[in-house]
């Protein structure tokens, strides 16, 4: 019998997980509770475009799936700021030309979709919710959805594996937890988004360079614009929960644009700025942490399902398809490679060391960066601003252009390497704790200087005012002499 694969969630994450088990020869059925994305573009609410860097173009590439990708991202080389008067400054993210790349949801999904559809050893079904698991049992119990509307019908499958890429709100977790010890917690932050768009110009341009992500700052809120292949932005405004709330009529929504992002009224345009901001409710920003992610040899969860982060990093996506390159990597390292035949049906035993091991190695990454990610929210709304980033982010890229494996900027170790999160921090960490001391160093070493220069001037001056003093006096002496 071949080793059996029940993967629950057809996202990115879920397909992309589908593609590398099919590859090991594991028979993988992929449950979605949604239709399919390739009869009809489904966006649920969320962005229509992704921010794709290394950690999730090294996962496709292992998994073999990257080209089409590849072929249709636009790359962004760093930030544009946008000042409330409209003035721009650009600021690239890393040293030496890296970019990230803004990539559209739907064509990810649908093409990874395709890839793992494309397996002969995978079935995907679509309109099936996952009811409840019997982990022990071997078992799942879905609620299919009748093409016809009439009451959903349940059945039962069995699998060796269940992997949980269903989400922040994941069924299989809370089906884990019933199981496990989980220690969870869920956080929801004080700020919410909300998506409007900029057109194509009536030339059919972009309205604005394409090769940054726009960013207009504003301490406390914030507007982001991400380009997209049509020649369109997709923009976000996120913005504290009570602000949108006082947000009531055409004329509010208006004056807070007018206010704070002036320059981006005329791109998107008032009618249609009026139109979206009313037409789309803002949604929610979640955090999720959870430990561990599996049971025994039986199940464990990727993605969002174990750990979903806000956005302001751009790494949710790619975090999640790396938890897939890296459960693989641990597999190789335990089973061998999928072409081995060893690694077709893994014994208990087995399963259940890689599993073991992933989430051991797995969770602290990925708690790091679900900090990282809160952390990058303040420096995109509000640090990006300040003359102290800006000095650090000159300093650092400067001596990481002298020492480029010795001092490495935490943007280019997240986004452009597979440097461990948790390593990441760790290393970001002890260059604050240089940078501080550096500062100091200079700061004292400058006010050294500044006492010297002053004593010097003070010493001259007093012997210039002695010099002075005793030649007043013998003019003096000289003027009263008979």
């Amino acid at each position: 019998m071949p080793y059996t694969v029940a993967i629950v969630g057809g996202g990115l994450v879920g397909s992309l997980s589908a593609v590398f088990c099919a590859k090991r020869g594991w028979k993988v059925d992929v449950y979605e509770a949604r239709e399919d994305p390739r009869a009809q573009h489904l966006e649920g609410g969320r962005s229509i475009n992704l921010a794709l860097s290394v950690r999730g173009i090294s996962a496709m590439t292992a998994a073999g799936v990257e080209k089409k990708i590849l072929d249709n991202m636009i790359p962004m080389r760093g930030r544009m700021i946008h000042s409330r008067e409209g003035a721009l400054q650009s600021q690239n993210y890393g040293s030496f030309g890296e970019c990230i790349n803004s990539i559209d949801r739907n064509l990810m999904n649908e093409h990874l979709l395709s890839s793992a559809d494309g397996f002969p050893n995978v079935k995907i079904h679509f309109n099936h919710k996952l009811d409840r698991c019997d982990f022990d049992g071997k078992k799942l119990t879905f609620m299919k959805a009748a093409a016809d509307g009439s009451k959903p019908k349940e059945i039962t499958v069995e699998a060796d594996l269940v992997i949980g890429a269903d989400g922040a709100y994941s069924r299989v977790r809370n089906q884990l937890m019933r199981k496990e010890r989980v220690d969870f917690s869920q956080e929801y932050i004080d700020n919410a988004y909300l998506e409007l768009t900029i057109p194509p110009t009536s030339s059919g341009d972009f309205a604005m360079d394409a090769n940054h992500l726009h960013i207009w700052p504003r301490q406390t809120f914030m507007l982001i614009a991400l380009p997209n292949t049509d020649k369109s932005f997709t923009v976000t405004l996120f913005m504290p929960w009570e602000m949108f709330a006082a947000v009531k009529t055409e004329a509010d929504v208006l004056e807070l644009f007018e206010k704070h992002f002036a320059d981006s009224v005329p791109l998107i345009g008032k009618e249609a700025l009026l139109k979206d901001f009313f037409e789309h409710k803002p949604e929610s920003l979640i955090q999720v942490k959870c430990r561990p992610y599996h049971y025994k040899d039986r199940a464990v969860i990727l993605g969002d399902a174990a750990h979903a982060m806000v956005p302001f990093y751009g790494q949710g996506m790619n975090c999640g398809m790396e938890d897939c390159l890296v459960l693989d990597e641990l597999i190789t390292e335990h089973l061998g490679r999928p072409s081995s035949p060893s690694s077709r049906s893994p014994s208990t035993t087995q399963m259940s060391h890689v599993l073991a091991q992933y989430t051991l190695q797995r969770n602290r990454d990925v708690e790091a960066m679900c900090d990282l990610a809160m952390y990058n929210y303040v420096e995109m709304r509000d640090s990006v601003t300040k003359k102290e980033y800006l000095y650090r982010k000159k300093i650092e890229g400067w001596l990481h252009k002298l020492m480029p494996e010795r001092i490495i900027p935490l943007y280019t170790m997240v986004s452009f390497s597979r440097i461990p999160y948790a390593e990441a921090m760790r290393r970001w960490q002890q260059q604050t704790r240089w940078f501080n001391l550096g500062r100091k160093v200079v700061e004292v070493a400058g006010w050294g200087l500044i006492a010297s220069l002053a004593f010097y001037v003070g010493k001259r001056w007093r012997v210039t005012r002695g010099m002075l003093q005793a030649g007043v006096a013998r003019a003096a002496r000289n003027i009263n002499a008979p």
